[in-house]
């Protein structure tokens, strides 16, 4: 009896052994020999690029981030802080597999503190977009992490979105900058956050993580060429669409936000009635002038990337959040207790 428990427990080990090994293997594969390497360090590097990868939560399954559907519905997004103190026993937890005595178990016990602190380092180093070999490497102790998970037919729609987090509201500065105004200088101000990892989990579901905690972020549609657009509206029981006019002199919009309804062709919904639409936008921009020429009609219906800004919402204006706008789980333990278990306990 004692024979067989001993072998089940070896049989066991060595599976969970080889396990970790062909998982840490396929990851290693992934790295690039061209990644940024602060130098000689008491861990290996491909192992350290690995421990920040499962740090930044990377081969973890998803039923572990979000243990049931309804947590994360339909076009929604979930803003959330990653607990440190998790990850470090994840990384421990992965370390422990390699130890077989108490000599092995206490050496790693005392190694801890190193590894924790090399892990910290490369974990700004598995992403950092534009980075040419030979150019200085973030460096530091790792502060907080938050992010968010957002699913919804966006992520699908444009695979290439452009999320950024800032540590200070455009709208706190002085003079304060509009949020379609916040472009690349301003990130200095604005306190631009390392992304250090964006991926989608699915087809349309998005993971992001900051190094930091934002006060500010924006999720933008990918900047891709030039593309004309308009902004849909309601219109009784239908959906209309609107443009918002352009100063021909300068290309800025109006300041008192003039705009025109898009004219569409008698019997063919969704195709745009180009002529009736011009007379109506001259008639707004210079009454009895000279007609739009094409130049001038194409930059009425130029529009730049759609901005989602994720902030404080009474800095521009807008009322507080209700106590009950805030998210609440609708999950709870007897209904996940039902659906694992078949049933309640006595």
């Amino acid at each position: 009896m004692i024979k067989a428990a001993l072998t089940a427990e070896l049989f066991l080990r060595d599976l969970v052994v080889n396990a970790v090994f062909q998982v840490a293997q396929e990851l290693v594969e992934e790295v690039d020999v061209e990644q940024p390497d602060p130098g000689p360090r008491a861990v290996p590097r491909d192992l350290r690029v690995w421990l920040a990868r499962l740090r930044l939560l990377e081969g973890v399954p998803f039923g572990h981030l979000v243990a049931d559907p309804a947590l994360l519905p339909p076009e929604s997004i979930r803003f959330f802080y990653l607990d440190r103190g998790w990850t470090d026993a994840l990384v421990e937890g992965a370390l422990s597999v390699g130890t077989v005595t108490t000599p092995d178990r206490a050496a790693l016990e005392g190694l801890y503190r190193t590894v924790r602190e090399e892990v910290d380092e490369a974990e700004r180093l598995v992403r950092l977009p534009g980075w040419t070999p030979g150019a200085a490497v973030p460096a530091g102790p790792a502060g907080p992490l938050s992010g968010f998970l957002l699913r919804s037919r966006l992520v699908s729609g444009w695979p290439a979105l452009h999320v950024r987090g800032y540590a200070q509201d455009n709208l706190r500065l002085s003079p304060p900058v509009p949020d379609d105004r916040v472009g690349e200088e301003h990130d200095a101000a604005l306190g631009r956050l390392g992304l250090l990892r964006l991926e989608r989990l699915a087809p349309a579901v998005l993971v992001a993580l900051f190094d930091g905690v934002p006060q500010l972020v924006h999720v933008e549609e990918p900047r891709a060429g030039v593309q004309f657009g308009v902004a849909e509206t309601a219109a009784g029981a239908g959906v209309g669409a609107q443009v918002v006019l352009r100063d021909p002199a300068t290309g800025e919009r109006y300041p008192d936000g003039r705009s025109v309804d898009v004219r569409f062709r008698k019997d063919a919904p969704g195709v745009v009635h180009l002529g009736a639409t011009a007379a109506d936008m001259l008639a707004r921009i210079r009454p009895g002038g000279p007609p739009l020429d094409s130049a001038e009609f194409a930059m009425q219906m130029l529009q730049f990337p759609y901005r989602a800004v994720f902030g404080d919402r009474t800095l521009a204006g807008g009322a507080s959040l209700p106590p009950g706008a805030v998210f609440r789980p609708v999950v709870g333990l007897a209904v996940l207790r039902e659906r694992f278990e078949g049933g309640d306990r006595p």
